[in-house]
């Protein structure tokens, strides 16, 4: 199955109440910790995965593709939780040339971008949050537990359109 999400779905994302992203501090394979506001002032792509799950992968192709293009404009953040681990995520980085970091949740930052609830249980891979310059999510893709896909094409299109609506805000020294 192709990763695709038509750029209409896209913007009718938008269209909703944009909401602050839930900050994070989180370790990578190296113990890096990765800081959401080390991010501020780019246009963020945090996308929650399992390393097993095949629509993932596909993911993580478009997502490197993003990456190529607008290089440090945009930053790319990739979210495991338990049972991922360290061997699984070294070896999915290996496999599919990952070069965005990939750090580790205990489902605490995965349960609050997904807003995990009582009548809200379960988690669905993949995740795709689009986070603004200015730290707002602006666009989810795999809510409600229907299986999104998004092909580069139309992650790259909703990038463009953030870069452009939005002018960075100088980094405090």
């Amino acid at each position: 199955m192709k990763w695709m999400l038509l750029l209409t779905s896209v913007c009718l994302m938008n269209a909703q109440t944009p909401r602050r992203a839930p900050g994070f501090s989180l370790p990578d394979l190296k113990l890096q910790q990765h800081d959401l506001m080390d991010y501020r002032g780019q246009v963020v792509l945090i996308d929650f995965i399992q390393t097993s799950c095949p629509a993932c992968r596909q993911l993580s192709t478009a997502l490197e593709e993003v990456k190529a293009k607008f290089g440090d404009k945009v930053a790319i953040v990739t979210v495991v939780n338990p049972p991922d681990n360290q061997t699984t995520v070294a070896r999915y980085i290996g496999a599919y040339n990952v070069t965005s970091p990939i750090v580790f949740d205990c489902g605490q930052v995965t349960a609050s971008y997904v807003k995990i609830l009582p009548d809200n249980p379960v988690v669905r891979f993949p995740q795709l949050f689009v986070v603004d310059r200015e730290g707002m999510i602006r666009a989810q893709a795999g809510a409600d537990g229907n299986p999104v896909e998004m092909e580069s094409k139309a992650l790259i299109a909703q990038v463009e359109q953030l870069l452009l609506q939005s002018t960075p805000k100088p980094k405090a020294k």
